[in-house]
């Protein structure tokens, strides 16, 4: 009779597995050797990723569809999103593709025919040559990339406006503005955003929800940046396209644009010496938003280490978010221990490189500093210089600071030894905060605080914003003339702004 029970139990829990499967939630779980998977290579990158360049916030790996080794670091969870930056492109070409399937524009399509209000007096040849297609393959011709305008009221008319100084078709040249121009393309023909028009064509048949997109202020997505998804929600769009772009049975991208999408369309530098090329992951070859990889491979590629690789020959795909100044570095440890990892047919149980891996995922963290508590508390207010921030006073108050200016004010919370998790109105750092968008959709932001004396006179405060790659430090260093203040962040490494005040 237990043995009945079991059976029937194994057998409801299977049914419940597949029922959620059919629903398009969560991808299933495996072991690794079960996916021939070896566990010792995934440990093995995770114990590289301790002594790597890259900060990595969490990975995600599926072999055969099934989910077969995923990790956070502490304070990063499965259940928030992550700032994808140009991983947001590979989703804009796939509104590309749906919009080209139903007959809305053709890839041949001039861009200038989109927006017959928004040229220049004089249209060049090489601008009105410019095709949809030309800027999905990264070759608009404009050179350098026109990253300025986005500080511009119009994004539109301020790329129209710039020089195409190359045939259009002809050479690479990364190009964010390039991929805003496909969004705002999209809202044309569809009259919809292009976060409205992929819902119910990509985002809800892969069951992903929360997702936001940044948008400018004429309420068009951002396009080449801005998209926040979850680790989970990263790895079924690369399984999406590793499977055809099929889902659970069903035709979701149309028929044909995943192999179309992925396959190499220009070279980024033609004369560029082999044994150069074949050490690089970013001149292998471009795509429709997508960077061709080293074996067979390809990926959408965010900045500061946010990876969808899709990996064909190993049926395989992974998902990494990351903070990172050496991508190169981070995709190496990819080839390194989780390529090898993988073998054709299923792999004999090892029980014991099994237990050491859900260990060491289990413990992922980055830690925070460790406490050292001082006699002599420094609370108050402190009246600050001025400064580029345009913060008026910084308070402080056992484990919290506040800093105010004309118009908002700014409570952090930091814990002693552990971080702290709570909400702020205060922007952070961010590679587009000089671009004029509307980032309403990112507030309040999810923070996790830490702070730490480092002596007598020297607090350490670092905040994390733990949907995107980013953190701030604030160093605070009181003495009998007041405060001295230097804010550090992760984007802008090596700066430092020192801002000085006196206790009221």
């Amino acid at each position: 009779m237990l043995a009945y029970r079991r059976v029937i139990s194994l057998a409801v829990a299977l049914q419940l597995s597949l029922v959620l499967l059919l629903n398009g939630q969560d991808l299933p779980r495996s072991k690794p050797e079960d996916q021939g998977v070896d566990s010792k290579g995934i440990l093995g990158f995770v114990n590289a990723t301790r002594s790597s360049k890259t900060e990595f916030h969490s990975f995600m790996l599926v072999r055969h569809g099934k989910v077969v080794a995923e990790g956070w670091w502490n304070p990063y969870k499965p259940e928030l999103r992550h700032t994808l930056y140009s991983c947001s492109k590979s989703f804009t070409a796939s509104a590309i593709g749906f919009a080209v399937a139903e007959k809305k524009l053709a890839l041949t399509d001039k861009v200038i025919s989109f927006f017959p209000d928004k040229l220049p007096a004089n249209v060049s040849p090489n601008l009105a040559a410019l095709t949809v297609k030309d800027a999905l393959i990264m070759a608009d011709g404009q050179d350098p990339e026109p990253s300025r305008l986005s500080a511009e009221a119009d994004w539109v008319k301020g790329f129209l406006a710039t020089p195409i100084v190359h045939q259009p078709g002809s050479v690479f040249l990364y190009n964010s503005l390039g991929t805003y121009m496909l969004s705002a393309i999209i809202q044309k023909v569809s009259g919809q955003t292009l976060l409205q028009y992929l819902k119910p064509r990509l985002f809800d048949p892969l069951d992903i929800k929360g997702m936001d997109w940044e948008t400018d202020l004429n309420g068009v997505n951002t396009g080449g940046w801005g998209l926040r998804v979850k680790t989970e929600d990263m790895a079924k769009f690369a399984q999406l396209f590793l499977q055809h772009g099929q889902w659970n049975g069903k035709q979701v991208l149309p028929k044909g644009w995943a192999e179309e999408a992925s396959s190499v369309k220009i070279i980024q530098h033609p004369d560029l010496a082999q044994a150069r090329k074949d050490a690089s992951d970013w001149e292998q070859g471009y795509a429709y938003q997508m960077w061709r990889c080293r074996y067979n491979a390809y990926r959408g590629d965010g900045a500061f280490g946010q990876l969808m690789i899709v990996m064909p020959d190993q049926d395989a795909v992974l998902a990494i978010t990351a903070e990172t100044s050496d991508m190169q570095g981070e995709i190496n440890l990819v080839w390194r221990y989780l390529l090898p990892a993988m073998t054709v047919g299923k792999l004999p149980a090892n029980k014991i490189a099994y237990a050491q891996l859900q260990t060491a995922l289990k413990e992922l963290a980055l830690p925070p500093a460790t406490n050292s508590s001082v006699s002599e508390k420094k609370n108050g207010t402190y009246q600050l210089e001025a400064n580029k921030f345009n913060f008026s006073t910084a308070t402080f108050n056992n484990k919290q600071l506040t800093l105010k200016n004309d118009t908002a004010s700014y409570t952090l919370d930091f814990g002693a030894g552990a971080w702290q998790t709570s909400t702020t109105q205060k922007p952070g750092p961010s590679l587009t905060a000089g671009a004029q968008e509307n980032r309403s959709m990112l507030f309040p932001a999810k923070v996790a605080g830490n702070y730490s004396w480092t002596d007598e006179r020297t607090i350490q405060l670092t905040l994390r914003y733990i949907e995107s790659p980013h953190t701030e430090k604030f160093t605070c260093i009181f003495d009998d003339q007041g405060l001295t203040m230097k804010i550090t962040n992760t984007v802008e490494r090596g700066k430092e702004t020192i801002i000085k005040g006196k206790l009221r």
